[in-house]
């Protein structure tokens, strides 16, 4: 699809409207439409087949995609974010080797945008690292809408800088970039730090998406001031 037209709505929980022309096609995880006109068809199935996509359930998505395909000119459909934060609009084609996503950073996504699971290279990274041990891994031409907890802030890591990261903080990144877990130094840190046990490690070149919320952590510590039964 060439020059998607979209309109992002909303400040506090946002939402992305595409108007779609004939055969034109956006698809996201099962459930994530917010609304839609006449004129749209609605398919799910698995991407890929349903063996390739149960590696999804560890990355926090749906095994099945539901996609939506413009009948008519003009057709409109709506994709909201999960919780407070913001859409990130990004062209794949000016992204030559795709992106690599922590869970829930994919809202939605055109049909010719492939989206597939990714093992990290060490199994302490899956396991510590708060991005699950599959990420996933976004390959294609057009256009991919990104949710982002808070406000998003890029990264453009030089080679060989550093950057460490609180578990969670991190949205998407090159294929270029290193990927690593560090675990905090010193008792005193972990203990009394509150930052938890592990750093994500990043090493450059290329780009990084942060996000300046980690909403699960923020509802823990919510969920940890208000009393049972409350």
């Amino acid at each position: 699809m060439k020059n998607m037209k979209y309109e992002i709505l909303g400040k506090t929980v946002p939402i992305v409207e595409a108007i779609l022309n004939k055969g034109e096609s956006l698809y996201t995880q099962s459930g994530g439409m917010t609304w839609q006109s006449q004129g749209i068809k609605m398919a799910t199935n698995a991407r890929g087949g349903v063996m390739k996509s149960l590696g999804r359930i560890f990355t926090g998505e749906s095994i099945f995609m539901s996609s939506y395909t413009a009948e008519v000119d003009g057709a409109k459909v709506a994709f909201a974010t999960t919780v407070p934060g913001d859409i990130m609009p990004v062209n794949m084609s000016e992204i030559s080797n795709g992106l690599i996503l922590q869970k829930g950073a994919f809202l939605c996504a055109e049909d010719d945008i492939e989206l597939k699971v990714k093992f990290t290279k060490k199994i302490s990274a899956g396991l510590f690292g708060g991005e699950g041990f599959i990420l996933q891994e976004a390959q294609g031409k057009g256009m991919l809408f990104l949710e982002i907890d808070g406000d998003p802030i890029i990264k453009e890591l030089a080679s060989g800088e550093v950057l460490k990261v609180d578990t969670g903080n991190v949205v998407a990144f090159e294929p270029s970039i290193s990927y690593q877990i560090e675990t905090v130094k010193g008792l005193g840190n972990i203990f009394l730090g509150g930052e938890g046990l592990f750093l994500t490690k990043l090493t450059g070149p290329g780009k990084v998406i942060l996000q300046s919320q980690n909403f699960m952590d923020f509802a823990g510590r919510i969920a940890s001031i208000i009393p049972l039964g409350k």
